[in-house]
């Protein structure tokens, strides 16, 4: 049962991190809620959305480790 939540977990972030790639426009909003006293912008979606499939990648490693 935590391999499918460790798979679920996956997926999730490798869906907002593609999502943020293709469509930063539209987490803009979010990421100005989000780091409130910061302004956002296109450099940090992107920052983001990297880091995220970057977790994806290291949570899918895991799943094929063990």
């Amino acid at each position: 049962m935590r391999s499918v939540e460790v798979c679920l977990v996956a997926q999730m972030c490798l869906l907002f991190g593609l999502a943020g790639l293709f469509w930063p426009d539209k987490f803009l909003r979010i990421f100005d809620v989000l780091m409130f006293p910061f302004p956002a912008s296109y450099r940090t979606v992107r920052a983001h959305s990297v880091g995220a499939i970057v977790v994806s990648l290291m949570l899918a490693a895991v799943l094929l480790a063990g």
